[in-house]
């Protein structure tokens, strides 16, 4: 019985930390909202974006828009693509709206941070990064466009990426229904970078490398050193020479940022005529077998 009660306490503590962190980057990405980009008027890749454009056809506050572009959406996505979106998307599509309106009702009168539509849109990007990659290391999303894109990628078979890019380039466009050209192009390329400066901070980061070894006469010295010294896995591939028909074993291993300058530097030492061949890795998984 006090297996059960703890097991259901640590569950119930991890839970509530995740919606603490969840809060946390959601009230970050908030205030990249209302801090830099509604001061910018730029539309960057984001229903924030819409709902700054749609600000002035309709007496509605921005936090007010968001919040019913995202619910609509939300339905949107529960109807055309089945129960895909999760608690935590949907928490977040709720609290991103609630944040700005805090914003809005503290601070009624904020103008702009940096007097700089340029430089608001730099510190929107860099700021709402870190709140959205966050959100992505726990599985979740600020919904808006990640919905849209789904519904693109099951109805036309379009790549999430593309998919993300397209949407978010249409909002961009969207300034020109109300602002001038400078506000558009500042959109338009606000939009580009912000899907560079995502990259980097959410896939960026979780990069590896494949490195292939080939050595001549210090194989089992460097397969030992990655087993024992780097604590790496590695497997083994017999390789024949077309030129010379020779077959050796090429040692592979996949290591991370850390591991890989530490690779490069016990190879060169060691054997610094050992043929190295270097591929980046975004994505590993193991696939069970299924059951009989």
């Amino acid at each position: 019985m006090s297996i059960a009660n703890d097991s259901s306490r640590g569950k119930a503590g991890r839970t509530v930390r995740e919606l603490a962190v969840m809060s946390l980057a959601t009230l970050i990405t908030a205030a990249a909202v209302y801090f830099f980009l509604i001061p910018s008027h730029a539309a960057v890749s984001s229903v924030s974006g819409l709902a700054i454009v749609l600000s002035n056809f309709v007496p509605l506050s921005v936090s007010v828009i968001t919040m019913i572009l995202n619910i609509v959406l939300l339905i949107a996505g529960f109807l055309l693509c089945g129960h895909d979106f999760g608690f935590k998307t949907v928490y977040t599509s709720v609290l991103l709206p609630v944040f700005i309106g805090m914003f809005e009702v503290l601070l009624p009168d904020y103008t702009s941070l940096t007097g700089d539509a340029a430089l608001d849109v730099v510190c929107y990007i860099f700021t709402v990064s870190v709140g959205l990659s966050i959100l992505f290391n726990m599985n979740a999303s600020s919904g808006g466009l990640d919905i849209v894109a789904k519904i693109m990628n099951r109805y036309l078979h379009m790549d999430l990426g593309k998919a993300m890019s397209l949407s978010g380039m249409v909002v961009a466009l969207s300034s020109a229904l109300v602002y001038d050209k400078k506000t558009v192009v500042l959109s338009v390329l606000g939009t580009y970078l912000n899907g560079m400066v995502l990259d980097h901070f959410i896939f960026g980061q979780k990069i590896k490398r494949r490195v292939c070894i080939i050595s001549k006469n210090k194989e089992e010295q460097i397969r030992d050193w990655i087993l024992h010294t780097l604590k790496s896995g590695a497997t083994i591939y017999q390789a024949q020479g077309a030129y010379d028909g020779v077959v050796r074993n090429e040692i592979i291993t996949i290591v991370d940022k850390n591991e890989y300058q530490k690779l490069m530097q016990y190879v060169t030492k060691e054997d610094p005529e050992a043929f190295l061949t270097v591929y980046n890795v975004s994505d590993m998984r193991y696939v069970p077998k299924s059951g009989a």
